[in-house]
Protein backbone atom coordinates (compact mmCIF):
# COMPACT_ATOMS: atom_id res chain seq x y z
CA UNK A 1 0.00 0.00 0.00
CA UNK A 2 1.47 3.34 -1.01
CA UNK A 3 0.58 6.92 -1.85
CA UNK A 4 2.31 9.87 -3.50
CA UNK A 5 2.13 13.06 -1.45
CA UNK A 6 3.13 15.64 -4.11
CA UNK A 7 2.14 14.12 -7.45
CA UNK A 8 2.61 17.42 -9.31
CA UNK A 9 6.41 17.00 -9.14
CA UNK A 10 6.14 13.92 -11.39
CA UNK A 11 5.83 16.30 -14.34
CA UNK A 12 9.51 17.16 -13.88
CA UNK A 13 10.40 13.62 -15.02
CA UNK A 14 9.89 14.83 -18.59
CA UNK A 15 13.27 16.57 -18.19
CA UNK A 16 15.05 13.17 -18.09
CA UNK A 17 14.32 12.05 -21.70
CA UNK A 18 14.88 15.62 -22.92
CA UNK A 19 18.38 15.67 -21.39
CA UNK A 20 19.11 12.20 -22.78
CA UNK A 21 18.12 13.30 -26.30
CA UNK A 22 20.13 16.48 -25.91
CA UNK A 23 23.20 14.43 -24.92
CA UNK A 24 22.80 12.15 -27.97
CA UNK A 25 22.46 15.22 -30.21
CA UNK A 26 25.66 16.74 -28.79
CA UNK A 27 27.55 13.47 -29.33
CA UNK A 28 26.30 13.29 -32.91
CA UNK A 29 27.28 16.91 -33.48
CA UNK A 30 30.78 16.32 -32.04
CA UNK A 31 31.31 13.28 -34.23
CA UNK A 32 30.19 15.25 -37.29
CA UNK A 33 32.60 18.12 -36.52
CA UNK A 34 35.44 15.65 -35.92
CA UNK A 35 34.85 14.18 -39.39
CA UNK A 36 34.99 17.67 -40.85
CA UNK A 37 38.20 18.39 -38.95
CA UNK A 38 40.11 15.29 -40.05
CA UNK A 39 40.46 11.53 -39.89
CA UNK A 40 38.69 9.98 -36.83
CA UNK A 41 41.43 7.40 -36.22
CA UNK A 42 44.05 10.12 -36.24
CA UNK A 43 42.06 12.19 -33.80
CA UNK A 44 41.78 9.19 -31.43
CA UNK A 45 45.56 8.83 -31.50
CA UNK A 46 45.97 12.50 -30.62
CA UNK A 47 43.88 11.91 -27.46
CA UNK A 48 44.63 8.30 -26.44
CA UNK A 49 43.40 8.73 -22.84
CA UNK A 50 39.92 9.91 -23.81
CA UNK A 51 37.27 7.27 -23.07
CA UNK A 52 34.29 6.61 -25.30
CA UNK A 53 32.31 4.99 -22.51
CA UNK A 54 32.92 7.50 -19.66
CA UNK A 55 30.74 10.35 -21.04
CA UNK A 56 27.82 7.89 -21.37
CA UNK A 57 28.40 6.68 -17.82
CA UNK A 58 28.56 10.26 -16.49
CA UNK A 59 25.30 11.35 -18.12
CA UNK A 60 23.64 8.12 -16.92
CA UNK A 61 24.71 8.86 -13.32
CA UNK A 62 23.49 12.47 -13.54
CA UNK A 63 20.11 11.37 -14.94
CA UNK A 64 19.77 8.79 -12.15
CA UNK A 65 20.52 11.50 -9.59
CA UNK A 66 17.88 13.83 -11.09
CA UNK A 67 15.33 11.00 -11.19
CA UNK A 68 15.92 10.19 -7.51
CA UNK A 69 15.74 13.87 -6.59
CA UNK A 70 12.36 14.29 -8.34
CA UNK A 71 10.94 11.13 -6.74
CA UNK A 72 12.19 12.44 -3.38
CA UNK A 73 10.22 15.66 -3.96
CA UNK A 74 7.12 13.57 -4.76
CA UNK A 75 7.60 11.90 -1.34
CA UNK A 76 6.26 8.37 -1.86
CA UNK A 77 4.73 6.91 1.29
CA UNK A 78 4.37 3.24 2.15
CA UNK A 79 1.67 1.95 4.46
CA UNK A 80 3.49 -0.08 7.04
CA UNK A 81 0.85 -0.53 9.73
CA UNK A 82 -2.89 -1.04 9.90
CA UNK A 83 -4.82 0.00 12.96
CA UNK A 84 -8.48 0.15 13.90
CA UNK A 85 -9.78 3.65 14.63
CA UNK A 86 -12.99 3.92 16.62
CA UNK A 87 -14.88 7.20 16.59
CA UNK A 88 -17.39 8.24 19.20
CA UNK A 89 -19.68 11.22 19.05
CA UNK A 90 -23.18 12.43 18.25
CA UNK A 91 -24.98 13.79 15.21
CA UNK A 92 -25.45 17.57 15.30
CA UNK A 93 -27.72 19.39 12.84
CA UNK A 94 -27.47 23.17 12.56
CA UNK A 95 -30.66 24.91 11.39
CA UNK A 96 -29.89 28.52 10.40
CA UNK A 97 -32.58 31.10 9.81
CA UNK A 98 -31.86 32.83 6.48
CA UNK A 99 -34.99 35.00 6.31
CA UNK A 100 -34.58 38.70 5.44
CA UNK A 101 -35.08 39.69 9.08
CA UNK A 102 -31.70 38.05 9.76
CA UNK A 103 -30.06 40.86 7.77
CA UNK A 104 -30.88 43.34 10.56
CA UNK A 105 -27.73 44.89 11.97
CA UNK A 106 -28.77 45.23 15.63
CA UNK A 107 -25.90 42.79 16.26
CA UNK A 108 -22.63 43.14 14.35
CA UNK A 109 -22.14 42.58 11.49
CA UNK A 110 -25.73 41.33 11.16
CA UNK A 111 -27.84 38.51 12.60
CA UNK A 112 -27.10 36.04 9.81
CA UNK A 113 -23.34 36.61 9.83
CA UNK A 114 -23.36 36.38 13.62
CA UNK A 115 -25.17 33.03 13.37
CA UNK A 116 -22.62 31.73 10.85
CA UNK A 117 -19.78 32.82 13.13
CA UNK A 118 -21.37 30.98 16.05
CA UNK A 119 -21.75 27.78 14.04
CA UNK A 120 -18.14 28.02 12.87
CA UNK A 121 -16.93 28.48 16.45
CA UNK A 122 -19.00 25.51 17.65
CA UNK A 123 -17.56 23.33 14.87
CA UNK A 124 -14.05 24.35 15.96
CA UNK A 125 -14.57 22.86 19.40
CA UNK A 126 -16.07 19.57 18.19
CA UNK A 127 -14.13 16.31 18.30
CA UNK A 128 -15.38 13.41 16.17
CA UNK A 129 -19.07 14.37 15.98
CA UNK A 130 -20.93 14.30 12.68
CA UNK A 131 -22.64 17.49 11.52
CA UNK A 132 -25.30 18.58 9.03
CA UNK A 133 -26.63 22.01 8.01
CA UNK A 134 -30.15 23.20 7.20
CA UNK A 135 -31.21 26.62 5.91
CA UNK A 136 -34.77 27.76 6.45
CA UNK A 137 -37.10 30.72 6.12
CA UNK A 138 -40.61 30.12 4.71
CA UNK A 139 -39.48 26.58 3.95
CA UNK A 140 -36.48 24.47 4.87
CA UNK A 141 -33.62 23.43 2.59
CA UNK A 142 -30.88 20.82 3.29
CA UNK A 143 -27.53 22.54 2.73
CA UNK A 144 -25.24 19.72 3.86
CA UNK A 145 -26.07 16.11 4.81
CA UNK A 146 -24.50 14.46 7.84
CA UNK A 147 -20.72 14.44 7.46
CA UNK A 148 -17.46 14.45 9.43
CA UNK A 149 -15.77 16.82 6.97
CA UNK A 150 -15.69 20.06 8.98
CA UNK A 151 -13.78 22.01 6.32
CA UNK A 152 -16.44 21.46 3.65
CA UNK A 153 -19.13 22.28 6.23
CA UNK A 154 -17.53 25.68 6.81
CA UNK A 155 -17.32 26.25 3.06
CA UNK A 156 -21.05 25.61 2.62
CA UNK A 157 -21.74 27.70 5.71
CA UNK A 158 -20.09 30.80 4.26
CA UNK A 159 -22.25 30.61 1.13
CA UNK A 160 -25.55 30.79 3.02
CA UNK A 161 -27.73 33.85 2.36
CA UNK A 162 -31.47 34.70 2.09
CA UNK A 163 -31.41 33.92 -1.64
CA UNK A 164 -30.86 30.17 -1.21
CA UNK A 165 -34.47 29.64 -0.01
CA UNK A 166 -37.10 30.94 -2.40
CA UNK A 167 -40.05 31.33 0.00
CA UNK A 168 -39.64 34.09 2.58
CA UNK A 169 -41.00 34.25 6.10
CA UNK A 170 -39.86 32.17 9.07
CA UNK A 171 -41.28 28.72 9.68
CA UNK A 172 -39.33 27.05 12.45
CA UNK A 173 -41.56 23.98 12.27
CA UNK A 174 -40.29 23.35 8.71
CA UNK A 175 -36.70 23.33 9.99
CA UNK A 176 -37.55 20.89 12.78
CA UNK A 177 -39.45 18.58 10.43
CA UNK A 178 -36.56 18.52 7.97
CA UNK A 179 -34.07 17.87 10.78
CA UNK A 180 -35.99 14.73 11.77
CA UNK A 181 -35.40 13.35 8.26
CA UNK A 182 -31.66 13.53 8.96
CA UNK A 183 -32.24 10.89 11.64
CA UNK A 184 -31.76 7.24 10.77
CA UNK A 185 -34.07 5.37 13.16
CA UNK A 186 -31.83 2.30 12.92
CA UNK A 187 -28.81 4.38 13.93
CA UNK A 188 -28.56 4.56 17.71
CA UNK A 189 -26.33 7.64 17.65
CA UNK A 190 -27.67 10.47 19.83
CA UNK A 191 -28.93 13.50 17.92
CA UNK A 192 -28.90 17.23 18.63
CA UNK A 193 -30.52 20.06 16.66
CA UNK A 194 -29.19 23.60 17.14
CA UNK A 195 -31.52 26.29 15.79
CA UNK A 196 -30.10 29.78 15.26
CA UNK A 197 -32.79 32.39 14.69
CA UNK A 198 -34.20 35.74 15.74
CA UNK A 199 -37.37 33.86 16.73
CA UNK A 200 -39.72 35.67 14.36
CA UNK A 201 -41.97 32.71 13.54
CA UNK A 202 -44.65 33.26 10.91
CA UNK A 203 -46.06 29.76 11.28
CA UNK A 204 -48.70 28.76 13.78
CA UNK A 205 -47.23 28.31 17.28
CA UNK A 206 -49.23 25.08 17.65
CA UNK A 207 -47.52 23.68 14.53
CA UNK A 208 -44.11 24.63 15.87
CA UNK A 209 -44.81 23.01 19.25
CA UNK A 210 -46.21 19.92 17.53
CA UNK A 211 -43.04 19.60 15.43
CA UNK A 212 -40.93 19.95 18.60
CA UNK A 213 -42.98 17.24 20.37
CA UNK A 214 -42.51 14.89 17.42
CA UNK A 215 -38.77 15.55 17.45
CA UNK A 216 -38.68 14.74 21.17
CA UNK A 217 -40.34 11.36 20.51
CA UNK A 218 -37.57 10.56 18.06
CA UNK A 219 -34.95 11.39 20.70
CA UNK A 220 -33.92 14.68 19.08
CA UNK A 221 -32.88 17.35 21.56
CA UNK A 222 -33.14 20.96 20.40
CA UNK A 223 -30.98 23.85 21.57
CA UNK A 224 -32.24 27.23 20.39
CA UNK A 225 -29.95 30.23 19.99
CA UNK A 226 -31.61 33.64 19.88
CA UNK A 227 -29.77 36.16 17.68
CA UNK A 228 -30.78 39.82 17.72
CA UNK A 229 -31.94 42.33 20.34
CA UNK A 230 -35.24 43.01 22.07
CA UNK A 231 -35.24 46.55 20.68
CA UNK A 232 -34.63 45.23 17.20
CA UNK A 233 -33.61 47.14 14.11
CA UNK A 234 -34.51 47.87 10.49
CA UNK A 235 -33.69 45.55 7.59
CA UNK A 236 -31.21 47.33 5.30
CA UNK A 237 -31.52 47.07 1.53
CA UNK A 238 -28.05 47.03 0.03
CA UNK A 239 -26.52 47.13 -3.42
CA UNK A 240 -22.81 46.37 -3.77
CA UNK A 241 -22.47 46.68 -0.01
CA UNK A 242 -23.99 50.17 0.11
CA UNK A 243 -27.23 50.78 2.03
CA UNK A 244 -29.83 52.28 -0.32
CA UNK A 245 -32.77 52.15 2.07
CA UNK A 246 -34.68 49.93 4.50
CA UNK A 247 -37.41 47.31 4.19
CA UNK A 248 -40.89 48.89 4.36
CA UNK A 249 -44.36 47.48 4.96
CA UNK A 250 -47.56 48.02 2.98
CA UNK A 251 -48.04 51.40 4.67
CA UNK A 252 -44.56 52.49 3.56
CA UNK A 253 -43.34 52.37 7.16
CA UNK A 254 -39.84 51.13 7.92
CA UNK A 255 -40.07 47.59 9.28
CA UNK A 256 -38.47 47.04 12.68
CA UNK A 257 -37.66 43.42 13.37
CA UNK A 258 -37.20 42.28 16.97
CA UNK A 259 -35.91 39.11 18.52
CA UNK A 260 -38.68 36.88 19.84
CA UNK A 261 -37.04 34.71 22.49
CA UNK A 262 -40.31 33.26 23.83
CA UNK A 263 -40.95 30.87 20.94
CA UNK A 264 -37.32 29.74 21.00
CA UNK A 265 -37.42 29.12 24.75
CA UNK A 266 -40.59 27.05 24.35
CA UNK A 267 -38.98 24.80 21.74
CA UNK A 268 -35.87 24.29 23.88
CA UNK A 269 -37.93 23.51 26.97
CA UNK A 270 -40.18 20.99 25.21
CA UNK A 271 -37.22 18.91 23.99
CA UNK A 272 -35.10 19.38 27.14
CA UNK A 273 -32.41 21.08 25.10
CA UNK A 274 -32.65 24.67 26.30
CA UNK A 275 -32.24 28.24 25.09
CA UNK A 276 -29.19 30.51 25.05
CA UNK A 277 -28.70 34.17 24.13
CA UNK A 278 -26.74 34.21 20.86
CA UNK A 279 -25.43 37.75 21.27
CA UNK A 280 -22.67 36.42 23.56
CA UNK A 281 -20.34 34.06 21.70
CA UNK A 282 -18.78 32.78 24.91
CA UNK A 283 -22.18 32.03 26.45
CA UNK A 284 -23.20 30.01 23.39
CA UNK A 285 -19.94 28.04 23.23
CA UNK A 286 -20.01 27.27 26.95
CA UNK A 287 -23.68 26.22 26.82
CA UNK A 288 -23.19 23.94 23.81
CA UNK A 289 -20.01 22.43 25.27
CA UNK A 290 -21.78 21.68 28.54
CA UNK A 291 -24.69 20.13 26.63
CA UNK A 292 -22.36 17.93 24.56
CA UNK A 293 -20.52 16.80 27.70
CA UNK A 294 -23.83 15.58 29.13
CA UNK A 295 -24.90 13.68 26.02
CA UNK A 296 -23.69 10.10 25.81
CA UNK A 297 -21.35 9.53 22.88
CA UNK A 298 -21.96 6.58 20.58
CA UNK A 299 -19.47 4.64 18.49
CA UNK A 300 -20.64 5.24 14.94
CA UNK A 301 -17.65 4.43 12.79
CA UNK A 302 -14.77 1.96 12.80
CA UNK A 303 -12.29 2.15 9.93
CA UNK A 304 -8.94 0.67 9.00
CA UNK A 305 -6.34 3.41 8.72
CA UNK A 306 -2.94 2.89 7.10
CA UNK A 307 -0.04 4.52 8.90
CA UNK A 308 1.98 5.80 5.94
CA UNK A 309 5.70 6.37 6.37
CA UNK A 310 7.56 8.90 4.17
CA UNK A 311 10.31 7.41 1.99
CA UNK A 312 11.71 10.62 0.45
CA UNK A 313 14.94 10.41 2.47
CA UNK A 314 16.05 7.25 0.62
CA UNK A 315 15.67 8.85 -2.79
CA UNK A 316 17.39 12.06 -1.72
CA UNK A 317 20.22 9.95 -0.29
CA UNK A 318 20.67 8.09 -3.61
CA UNK A 319 20.49 11.40 -5.50
CA UNK A 320 23.35 12.90 -3.49
CA UNK A 321 25.31 9.64 -3.79
CA UNK A 322 25.08 9.69 -7.60
CA UNK A 323 26.02 13.38 -7.73
CA UNK A 324 29.00 12.69 -5.44
CA UNK A 325 30.00 9.74 -7.66
CA UNK A 326 29.84 11.94 -10.76
CA UNK A 327 32.56 14.18 -9.33
CA UNK A 328 35.09 11.32 -9.46
CA UNK A 329 34.12 10.09 -12.91
CA UNK A 330 36.67 11.64 -15.30
CA UNK A 331 36.32 11.32 -19.06
CA UNK A 332 39.71 9.66 -19.49
CA UNK A 333 40.08 5.89 -19.57
CA UNK A 334 40.29 3.86 -16.37
CA UNK A 335 43.49 1.79 -16.39
CA UNK A 336 41.97 -1.59 -15.52
CA UNK A 337 39.13 -1.11 -18.00
CA UNK A 338 41.69 -0.14 -20.63
CA UNK A 339 43.58 -3.39 -20.04
CA UNK A 340 40.40 -5.46 -20.45
CA UNK A 341 39.65 -3.74 -23.79
CA UNK A 342 35.89 -4.17 -23.29
CA UNK A 343 34.98 -1.76 -26.06
CA UNK A 344 37.59 -2.95 -28.60
CA UNK A 345 39.43 0.29 -28.31
CA UNK A 346 42.77 -1.44 -29.11
CA UNK A 347 43.62 -2.51 -32.59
Amino acid sequence: MYELEEKSYLYFLIVIPILALLFLYVQFWKRKKQREFGDLELIKKLSPEKSVFKPILKIGVVLLALTCLIIGLVNPKIGTKLETVKREGIDIVFAIDVSKSMLAEDVAPNRLEKSKQLVSQIINQLGSDRIGIIAYSGSAFPVLPITTDYSIAKMFLQGMNPGIVSSQGTSIDQAINLATTFIDKKDKTNKLLIILSDGEDHSDNAETESAAEEAKKLGLKIITVGVGTENGGPIPLKRNGIVEGFQRDQNNEVVTTKRNADVLKTIGKLTKGGYVDGNSTKAVLDYVKNALDNIQKTEFESTQMADFQSQFQWFLGFAFFFLFLDIFLLEKRTKWVKKMNLFNEKE
